[in-house]
């Protein structure tokens, strides 16, 4: 029986689970697929209080290395569900199942579960992603040097990522859905000031031109409109960055959600089911950074630590 559970290994779930073992509480880190969070696929991150420059991975690495130094138990599972449970002596507590037949016992729970990469919904989508659909230019740019790309999006995330790609790729194209992009501009100047990017902005993505391989299918190219007028940008692969959104579904009896999927706490962590707490970008808010992440899990584990007193 654990005092916390946290399901969440990124940066919210292991500032909270430092709180927590500062607190002189037990805590296991539940985490389903990489520790440190998205903030892993971020080659270089320069907004981190502390640092200069660092990249993702790293700083990941140095958060569960730091939660561990102090006590944390962890393990990489998938959460199906956590139901709360009452004993004998009428105290209660949560059972956290997991998809690998894990079941874990906490006095309290920490959702903090993140979000995933967010799709366009096209046909043939889910078949290509990894097969020619790419979310991560680390992992997978290089199998794209000196080919065509295209880059959907126009954020912050889409610029880290060609910022990546254009030192790797013969040519890239990004498509942005609204009328200008909305990445900082130093990223924008980065980017555009290489001279092997095109760009396309007021677009409306309609289709994945393909051609049957020996694995399956293939892209060869981007169907889209631009002011009514339908165009292919010809390409051989494509990287999405439009977005994330939140896996909360399998929580909604512990806690309220909005109409996007994430979660609405009271009172910044808190839930309406008691000693449920949730924290970082699962939750409905402004801003979804780092450092409001860590945050949100330092206020969760302290808060839970006074449900615990009480």
């Amino acid at each position: 029986m654990f005092d916390i559970i946290v399901v969440g290994g990124g940066p919210a779930g292991l500032t909270a689970a430092v709180y927590g073992l500062r607190n002189g509480k037990t805590v296991f880190v539940i985490e389903k697929s990489v520790f440190g969070g998205q903030i892993v696929n971020s080659p270089k991150v320069e907004n981190i209080p502390g640092f200069d420059s660092i990249s993702g991975d790293e700083f990941g690495d140095k958060m569960l290395e730091q939660a561990m130094n102090q006590g944390a138990e962890v393990t990489l599972e998938s959460v199906i569900a956590v139901e709360k449970k009452t004993k004998d002596d009428g105290t209660s507590y949560f059972n956290v199942k997991t998809e690998e037949g894990g079941e874990h016992h906490g006095r309290t729970v920490i959702l903090a579960t993140g979000t995933t990469h967010r799709t366009l919904g096209l046909p043939g989508e889910e078949d290509l992603i990894g097969s020619g659909i790419s979310f991560c230019a680390v992992c997978d740019g290089d199998f794209y040097r000196d080919k065509n790309v295209v880059m959907i999006g126009g954020g912050n995330s889409a610029f880290v990522e060609s910022s990546l790609l254009v030192d790797i790729v013969g040519h890239l194209t990004i498509l942005q859905d609204m009328p200008y992009f909305t990445a900082d501009q130093k990223l924008q100047d980065q980017v555009l000031s290489t001279g092997k990017v095109e760009t396309h902005v007021g677009t409306k993505i309609l289709a994945y031109e393909t051609e049957d391989a020996d694995f399956g299918k293939k892209i060869t190219g981007v169907r889209y409109e631009e002011a009514g007028v339908e165009k292919v940008a010809a390409c051989d692969g494509v990287f999405l960055a439009v977005g994330l959104v939140p896996e909360n579904d399998i929580f909604k009896g512990l806690a309220d959600l909005d109409e996007r999927g994430y979660f609405v706490p009271e009172n910044i962590v808190s839930t309406k089911t008691p000693g449920v707490f949730v924290a970082g970008d699962c939750c409905a808010k402004t801003l979804r950074q780092v450092a409001t992440a860590c945050s949100d899990g330092a206020y969760a584990a302290i808060e839970a630590c006074n449900f615990l007193s009480k």
